[in-house]
């Protein structure tokens, strides 16, 4: 089974005829034009619309503050690793913040249409002003400037 994100409609995919798809009615919301007709289209063609349970969502939320990538996962980016961790799925998407929690939580993953993350990172914020860095998007504790996301590398 397979979980799709708005990725896998915006690169013109085709369902794959082997494979259950599931996704989210949110991802929808997130398309403009064509992608939105391959949305509809696939949901003619047997693709399911689920949504994760409360638990999995509490999951993913956990494992992005401890990655580093809370900040920059929609509730749709969220709910759809949910959704993959509850259905042991393999999630379809482009993103790599998603690709990294997903990783994390042991959800297989596979690019829409860019490669695959070639590791788990866990992301650092520094702040604008003195460079002091955190584990976590905060303002500064010591001269409260906003703090930005920063490779770990």
């Amino acid at each position: 089974m397979i979980v799709l994100d708005s990725s896998f409609f915006i690169e013109h995919r085709s369902l794959p005829s082997d494979e259950r798809a599931v996704t989210l009615p949110e991802v929808r919301d997130e398309l403009e034009d064509t992608s939105r007709f391959r949305f509809d289209a696939a949901t003619g063609k047997g693709m399911r619309l689920k949504t994760p349970s409360d638990e999995a969502v509490r999951a993913v939320r956990n494992t992005a503050e401890e990655t580093g990538d809370a900040s920059v996962l929609s509730e749709t980016d969220v709910r759809l690793v949910a959704l993959a961790h509850d259905e042991g799925a393999t999630l379809v998407t482009d993103d790599y913040a998603m690709q990294n929690v997903a990783s994390r939580l042991g959800v297989e993953t596979r690019g829409a249409g860019k490669e695959h993350i070639k590791e788990e990172r866990d992301w650092r914020y520094q702040c604008v002003g003195c460079g002091r860095v955190y584990d976590g998007n905060r303002r500064c504790d010591v001269c409260g400037s906003e703090t930005t996301r920063k490779n770990p590398s």
